[in-house]
């Protein structure tokens, strides 16, 4: 081993030892995916064509920064309104993409809905939009993968067993969830 790999490895474990202990480190985006246990989500909004490519942990460790910058990402962009998104999701779509072993950023067709526009759409959606909607609590979020049939999409949401899977083939969008696991 040479002594630069060895002193790489060194720096990345005290650095992964501090922020486990809470200390923030300023660290660059490609410094953060290469420390050990760094799982990281990519994004492509088909509303706003934002996209947004975040390490949202370190193992079991949330990153409080990454989860405010998806909060934004995921906001409801029909009113703008920012929600809270439960960070369980981004373990489930960590979980999704890791099943289909696929590195392609999830392309978002809804996060967040505010309780107003989660209405506006029930009334104008024939019906297609819940009542007491998920997303309105920010556990919900529907999605495609370029390059991944709908149906694989749906199957390794499934296989994940944590929460519910609407397939929805004709709208061209999985709905995944962190609720009581169900599908449909």
């Amino acid at each position: 081993m040479s002594k630069l790999h060895d002193s790489r490895r060194r720096f990345f474990g005290h650095a992964a030892r501090l922020l486990a202990a809470g200390v923030v480190l300023p660290l660059t985006k490609p410094a953060l995916a290469s420390l050990p246990n760094a799982r990281q989500l990519a994004f492509e909004h088909t509303h706003t064509g934002e996209r947004l490519s975040v390490v949202f942990s370190l193992g079991d460790h949330y990153l409080a920064e990454s989860l405010k910058r998806l909060n934004v990402f995921l906001r409801d962009h029909y009113s703008g309104e920012v929600g809270n998104i439960d960070p369980q999701l981004f373990d489930l779509l960590y979980g999704i993409k890791q099943e289909l072993a696929c590195e392609t950023a999830f392309q978002v067709i809804s996060g967040y809905r505010c309780p107003q526009t989660n209405n506006r759409l029930r009334k104008s959606r024939g019906g297609g939009v819940a009542r007491q909607s998920l997303h309105i609590e920010g556990k919900a979020i529907d999605i495609r993968l370029a390059g991944v049939s709908l149906s694989d999409l749906r199957d390794a949401a499934l296989a994940q067993s944590r929460g519910g899977v609407g397939y929805y083939a004709s709208s061209d969008f999985v709905h995944v969830d962190t609720g009581r696991v169900r599908a449909w």
